[in-house]
């Protein structure tokens, strides 16, 4: 009985095959996805062919996240394994080992042109292991709309590669969305024209911003670099103040996934107020209004106007 039921499986993958379908597309192709950001890319790209979970949930922390058995197993039952790259998921090699997956590890960053880190001419202290872990490149690319999409394109391509069958609606999914990536890029870039050009310099909690200030044109320090997983120095932060004294910074910001006692600090030593929240490296929950991509980027520039502009 076994035997047969064995044959009857095959057989119906074979005339599945033969009439184009993939094994995937029969139960929906099963992605996993990094962090919340992904995911929100693939959700838009993939619609209800796709099944997908998330590694790194809402306001969590890639730098710093520790993988749990279940995320190990999730990845051995992946289709498709999409993530950042840049070493932006420091824990993603060792899980992908635990895992012994079998799926594509697919990584988005492919075909972004990387700036590199703040961090990649200092090569000593907290600043050069993290270099030595994280790469000489920033890996935040996604904070520049057009990086999305490339992001968007790598998605199709690993979902068409995936599931065939379903290639045509993954690319009208992608173009669709890839119109309102253009529509948000042209209100991030209206909102800082803007502001003017002397009050454009503004404090977070880590460097993540670095695409959106070569995109854009806001300029962005911080007292810890790349990864959060490096804190800043007493030094550092003495640097920092002196500097954000002597350039007259316009706004400081806490960001969801950091603790706001250090960015409270330097507020209080430099008489600047906390302008708000601004998302980072990971979506919010739900009621927190940037649970999406084209969300975050809307609450994250209008943050920006409100402190700096009081509108």
């Amino acid at each position: 009985m076994i035997k047969v039921i064995k044959l009857a499986i095959a057989l119906n993958v074979i005339l599945l095959l033969s009439a184009g379908y993939s094994v995937a597309s029969a139960e929906g192709l099963k992605v996993v996805s990094s962090f919340t950001v992904i995911s929100d890319f693939a959700r838009n790209v993939g619609g209800d062919k796709v099944s997908i979970t998330t590694l790194v949930g809402p306001d969590g922390d890639a730098h710093v996240y520790e993988p749990k058995p279940a995320d190990a197993a999730a990845v051995a039952a992946a289709d498709v394994v999409l993530v950042n790259g840049l070493h932006f998921e420091g824990f993603l090699p060792r899980l992908v080992e635990a895992s012994a997956t079998k799926a594509p590890i697919v990584e988005l960053t492919k075909g972004v042109e990387p700036i590199k880190s703040a961090e990649e001419d200092h090569d000593h202290g907290a600043a050069g292991a993290e270099k030595q872990e994280h790469g000489a490149y920033d890996p935040h690319a996604f904070q520049s709309i057009a990086n999305a999409k490339i992001y968007v394109t790598n998605i199709v391509d690993a979902f068409c590669n995936a599931d065939a069958a379903n290639c045509d609606i993954y690319k009208t999914n992608a173009a669709a969305y890839t119109k309102k990536l253009d529509a948000t890029e042209a209100d991030v870039k209206a909102a800082i024209a803007s502001i003017p050009e002397s009050k454009r310099l503004i404090i977070t909690s880590h460097d993540a911003f670095g695409y959106f200030q070569h995109e854009y044109g806001l300029k962005f320090l911080a007292p810890e670099g790349i990864s959060t997983d490096a804190e800043a120095s007493a030094a550092d932060i003495v640097a920092l103040i002196k500097q954000i004294k002597e350039d007259k910074a316009s706004a400081i910001f806490v960001e969801n996934i950091t603790n706001p006692r250090l960015i409270e600090q330097i507020a209080s030593e430099t008489k600047l107020n906390v302008g708000g929240t601004l998302f980072s490296d990971a979506l919010s929950k739900p009621e927190e209004g940037a649970s999406t991509y084209i969300d975050m980027m809307h609450h994250n520039i209008d943050t920006f106007k409100k402190a700096i502009l009081g509108s």
